[in-house]
């Protein structure tokens, strides 16, 4: 197909595409406010990391995710590290609790809004210098159809010699076309996570592709575009994500 025909292509998509809800939290930075279904599961099989010239640092693992009660969910991220292809080994554990206090409603403007404090593990292994403790964020979003606008942020905690605590932040937009197809954009913040550390910026674009019933595929990636040299020329997120 030629460059000219794709963009009609994907322009007549966007214009008569079903109204489906667009998708939210993962592959972003930015996470949103909405739990697990009551009862069911949501587990992401996952492998994500930062990159500079020559040097890779991320984790790959389990993000798992379950909808303990109406508006509560309960989390755990089992990861291990790694840095570049030479060396490798535990991550640090992660348990939250996402519990979502305001709801939307159709015909409001009021959005849901979710409190979800997030707990580090420290595992003694660190490929990162940030050694986090406790991250205490609120989230929130709106949807307009296969449109959703979602984004907050929060303060870290970041115990250790030279560490500093700092807020993350980010903001999204995602679009649904039909029922398999997602894609959006997100610009997130973090301040300087350490003495020698500076502010950093980025920018993602992101795909969730609909396999089947309880299977999709989902990516993420993007450059630096604050401080990028130091904290991390691009970013990238992949995830075979399952739901029960």
């Amino acid at each position: 197909m030629s460059a000219r025909a794709l963009g009609l292509a994907t322009l007549l998509a966007a214009i008569f595409a079903p109204l489906s809800p667009a998708w939210a939290g993962p592959p972003y930075v930015t996470d949103d406010p909405e739990p697990t279904d009551t009862g069911h599961w949501e587990i992401y099989n996952f492998v994500s990391g930062v990159g500079t010239p020559g040097d890779v640092v991320g984790e790959a693992g389990f993000d798992i995710n379950y909808g303990a009660a109406p508006n509560l969910q309960l989390t755990a991220v089992i990861p291990a590290a790694f840095q570049n292809a030479n060396q490798a080994g535990a991550g640090d554990v992660q348990l939250a609790v996402k519990y979502r206090f305001l709801q939307q409603q159709a015909g409001s403007w009021t959005p849901d809004v979710a409190f979800f404090p997030r707990v580090f593990l420290d595992t003694g292994t660190h490929y990162d210098p940030e050694r986090p403790g406790l991250f205490l964020p609120i989230w929130a979003e709106k949807d307009w159809g296969p449109w959703s606008l979602f984004g907050g942020g929060g303060l870290q905690f970041n115990p250790g010699a030279g560490q500093r605590n700092f807020w993350q932040s980010g903001v999204a937009l995602s679009r649904a076309f039909g029922d398999r197809l997602s894609l959006g954009a997100e610009v997130y913040h973090q301040t300087a996570t350490a003495v020698d550390m500076k502010d950093f910026t980025g920018v993602d674009v992101g795909a969730t592709y609909k396999l089947g019933p309880h299977w999709s595929l989902m990516a993420s990636g993007g450059p630096g575009v604050q401080n990028a040299g130091q904290q991390g020329q691009y970013a990238f997120y992949f995830a075979l994500y399952a739901s029960y």
